[in-house]
């Protein structure tokens, strides 16, 4: 089993930046990939970012190139999700999830095996 919790949401205006943190405990020896997504009210969930084991391989939704970075630190068992330029259209619950196997891409949901319960993102306008 592998247990994640997010922190670091919160208010933030429009253009302005926000970190997410991800702590991952339990068996993450097993992990083999990490990743956010997000979900708005009424919409899909939605790929955000997901980085490799190893730091090796980051991937972007096409929304946050150049804007996200995810990065994570294997000693601490922490991912992370910096987000600058923030829109209003972002507000959404974003979700830590854990992938413990490498069969298909890291940029779909059914790919991953623990979420997290999620953290709310709000970018006022």
């Amino acid at each position: 089993q592998v247990q994640l919790v997010e922190s670091g949401g919160g208010l933030v205006q429009a253009g302005g930046s926000l970190r997410l943190s991800c702590a991952a405990s339990g068996r993450t020896f097993s992990i083999y990939a990490m990743g956010w997504f997000r979900q708005a009210p009424g919409k899909e969930r939605e790929f955000v970012a997901a980085i490799s084991r190893s730091g090796g391989n980051t991937y972007y939704g096409d929304s946050v190139k150049g804007r996200f970075t995810i990065s994570g630190d294997n000693a601490k068992n922490m991912v992370y999700l910096q987000m600058n330029s923030l829109k209003p259209e972002e507000t959404a619950v974003y979700y830590c999830a854990a992938r413990l196997y490498g069969t298909g891409t890291s940029r779909s949901d059914k790919n991953y095996d623990y979420w997290g319960q999620g953290t709310q993102v709000t970018v006022s306008s």
